[in-house]
């Protein structure tokens, strides 16, 4: 997003309970999985058993799983594909200069022989896509009734791009194991991994029970549940926290192996990061007087200075989402820093998020830890469909991020270079005035309804699902005023939280709680070209 900063000059700019009802569903799911780490193989072994519990009204014959560690065998994949076009579609440095392109090592998964209910299944090929297979039932599942589908699987990691890897002796686990998609009142949604364009996934339980050599430090998606080693990781942490010489992990058994068991309620994703030189730090969140949640961060030996802070920039990021939106439900929050090597800013999952800003200064690396944290709520409680409706979760998502660098720093990121002195000097709302001004005049021509695989460049992507949406965001804000349309957002998560909401979901919460029509504000989804 920094390359359209260039473009923008801010000086001298003039100041500017929906009830659901019994008719809705959702699948539900419990896993339990076992997996080891080769780390020299660069490789996982595993195995998956998954409770699907049929709430829909329709008989089951089959289960599309996502296979998408598949995503990442060759260049033919849907994700190979577009990147392929992502990348002649760059918009920045010399046309003519020929740069050279990356070769990364394949990733895969195998190994697989489904079972349900302990008896053989035959699958069924994706006839376009190699990281999806159906899974074809030996009964019918019929409504209120469940099954368990189990298999082995091996994973070979690529090195570490598209949010998945390995870089060195540091292991980034991302869309690793078999999954099912969602099925819901418009039917399944098997979709490919891609690299520009997120997720859909069914919420349920996880018991993953990670065995890795005894080095190893690990960030995970839920609770740990060894005492032994949580007591050790928040000792250290305690003392990495006091900016003093940095402890790091030691065991007292190298050479041998350890299994650490995570667990979460009401998930819709699982990922795990392992590094031996990992810097742990913790500290707590008082949110209520009954509600302290543990807050972890995992650093690079050598990374970013600003990453001292990253505990302070998790909590503060956690108090204004609980405040604006709805309190934050898990009973711990997390942030891993990536690789040195990488800068695409972040990606999130359930209590985690990876964190790869190896340049960003205080203000930046505040912003983005706050975005990635923030996605707990939009994508992690409230589960739209990200792929098809990016704008409900990385738009709304950049509304709330703009609020608090706003109203921390008197800073966007977006043009966080070429804001000028007098402007940082504005109150607060004088302040967003301004800033929303530049950022409606960004070019933007499609819609903000777009799907996120439809778009060919990684700048039309962000400029129209992050800021653009941002710019819409703020408009309800101006119609409805700052506490109505809090009002409506928190009314918005608390009736649609670990939930599937659909816009016309949003678009009833919002009218609701004020009373009024929003037809047209919400038509300027579907509008092409600046909103105003």
């Amino acid at each position: 997003m920094k390359r359209i900063c260039a473009l923008l000059m801010i000086a001298g700019l003039p100041l500017l309970g929906f009830t659901q009802t019994n008719n809705y569903w959702q699948q539900e799911l419990h896993y339990n999985i076992q997996v080891a780490l080769n780390e020299k193989q660069h490789s996982l072994k595993g195995g998956l058993s998954v409770e699907y519990i049929n709430h829909s009204p329709d008989t089951l014959k089959f289960i599309w799983f996502h296979l998408w560690p598949n995503a990442y065998k060759n260049k033919n994949t849907a994700m190979g594909k577009q990147m392929a076009i992502l990348k002649a579609n760059e918009k920045q440095g010399n046309p003519l200069e020929k740069k050279k392109e990356v070769e990364h090592e394949p990733g895969y998964i195998d190994g697989l022989k489904f079972e349900v209910n302990k008896q053989t299944a035959a699958t069924e090929n994706d006839t376009a896509n190699i990281d999806m297979i159906k899974v074809l039932l030996p009964q019918p599942l019929l409504p209120g009734k469940q099954v368990t589908v189990t298999t082995p699987f091996n994973v070979k990691l690529p090195d570490y791009y598209s949010r998945s890897g390995y870089s060195g002796q540091q292991f980034f686990v991302c869309q690793w194991y078999p999954k099912p998609a969602v099925y819901d009142t418009k039917g399944w949604h098997p979709i490919p991994y891609l690299d520009q364009g997120e997720f859909f996934s069914e919420y349920g339980s996880f018991k993953v029970d990670i065995t890795v050599p005894a080095e190893y430090v690990i960030g995970a998606t839920g609770s740990l549940q060894n005492k032994d080693e949580l007591a050790k990781y928040k000792q250290i942490g305690i003392e990495n926290n006091k900016d003093t010489k940095l402890v790091l992990y030691k065991t007292s058994t190298p050479g041998k192996t350890k299994t650490l068991q995570y667990t979460g309620e009401r998930m819709l994703d699982f990922a795990w990061f392992a590094a031996k030189d990992f810097v742990v730090r913790y500290d707590t969140l008082q949110l209520t007087p009954d509600n302290t949640i543990d807050v972890f961060s995992y650093g690079q030996p050598n990374g970013n200075k600003t990453w001292k802070n990253s505990t302070s920039y998790i909590k503060d990021a956690v108090r204004h989402y609980s405040k604006w939106i709805g309190q934050y439900p898990y009973p711990v929050v997390q942030a891993v820093e990536g690789p040195k090597n990488q800068s695409s800013g972040g990606m999130e999952y359930p209590t985690i998020t990876l964190i790869t800003s190896p340049n960003a200064k205080e203000e930046e690396m505040d912003g983005v830890i706050t975005h990635e944290v923030g996605h707990n709520w939009f994508m992690g409680i409230l589960g739209t469909n990200e792929r098809q409706y990016a704008w409900m979760d990385e738009g709304i998502n950049t509304y709330y991020q703009f609020r608090y660098e706003a109203e921390k720093y008197r800073s966007n990121s977006i043009l966080s270079s070429y804001i000028p002195k007098d402007i940082k000097e504005l109150s607060e709302d004088e302040f967003q005035a301004r800033i929303y001004e530049v950022l409606n005049s960004i070019p933007a021509e499609q819609p903000i309804n777009t799907p996120s695989a439809a778009f060919t460049s990684n700048e039309d992507y962000g400029i129209v699902e992050y800021v653009k949406t941002a710019v819409w965001m703020y408009t309800l804000e101006a119609a409805l005023g700052r506490d109505t349309l809090d009002k409506g957002m928190q009314a918005y998560f608390k009736d649609w939280q670990f939930k599937h909401p659909q816009p016309e979901d949003l678009k009833k919460e919002l009218e609701t709680t004020s009373g009024k029509n929003l037809d047209k504000l919400f038509d300027l989804l579907n509008k092409e070209g600046k909103l105003f």
